[in-house]
């Protein structure tokens, strides 16, 4: 099965995935972006749980990654987190931002022994700097990372440089030149739009300004 092409179908359909070059949305860092991703989305299907469960496995399975322990980053990956934990029947933990201001003021929730082989699942990277957190958090807490897993990725040149910096590797189920190129197929985009979308992949936190849609940082 290909994968990519199965979540590029689904991630379009069911609004997971929203391209708007001619009217970007705002994200939270305030950047203007022509492109919006809300994996949530996929959560009300089981086909699609199992599907993006499959896909990882298929990944684990090709590149003969060795898993001990699955974890999730809080909140996003948690989901995809447990439903490929129980594919591989393997313990799951997930790990928060921030440790815990009260009680055992936990970072890693669930059950981590040292040395024991864990692999990261979250739901989307962009620069990447929130599945890194948790790959430290992991590390530091005696487990060994290798190998981080989303389930889209949009395919940026500051992500590719900071996991190759931590040493850990990247997995996409879906990237971003896999999507458009679904995109383009089912007529979604034309040519201009194309353009418009590939020059911000290229430089995803100028591209506003250059094209009128001005950020709104501080």
């Amino acid at each position: 099965m290909n994968f990519s092409s199965e979540i590029a179908k689904i991630s379009l359909d069911t609004g997971a995935i929203k391209l708007a070059p001619e009217n970007p949305f705002l994200w939270a860092s305030g950047y203007r972006m022509p492109i919006y991703n809300d994996n949530r989305l996929l959560l009300g299907n089981a086909k699609h749980r199992q599907l993006i469960a499959n896909g990882f496995q298929s990944i684990i399975q090709e590149k003969n990654i060795d898993v001990e322990v699955v974890a999730g980053t809080a909140t996003a990956g948690i989901p995809p987190a447990t439903s490929l934990a129980n594919l591989l029947e393997t313990p799951l933990v997930y790990v928060r931002p921030n440790p815990k201001e009260h009680g055992m003021k936990n970072q890693i929730e669930g059950i981590l022994h040292p040395d024991q082989k864990v692999i990261v699942i979250e739901d989307l990277i962009s620069t990447g700097g929130s599945a890194l957190k948790a790959v430290q958090a992991i590390r530091e807490a005696g487990g060994k990372v290798e190998h981080c897993f989303s389930i889209f990725a949009y395919e940026f040149t500051k992500a590719t440089e900071q996991f190759q910096n931590a040493q850990c590797q990247l997995h996409q189920l879906l990237g971003f030149n896999e999507l458009v190129a679904q995109a383009m197929e089912e007529n979604i985009l034309n040519k201009d739009q194309l353009h418009m979308l590939q020059s911000w992949n290229d430089d995803p936190f100028n591209w506003g300004d250059k094209n009128g849609f001005p950020s709104e940082t501080s």
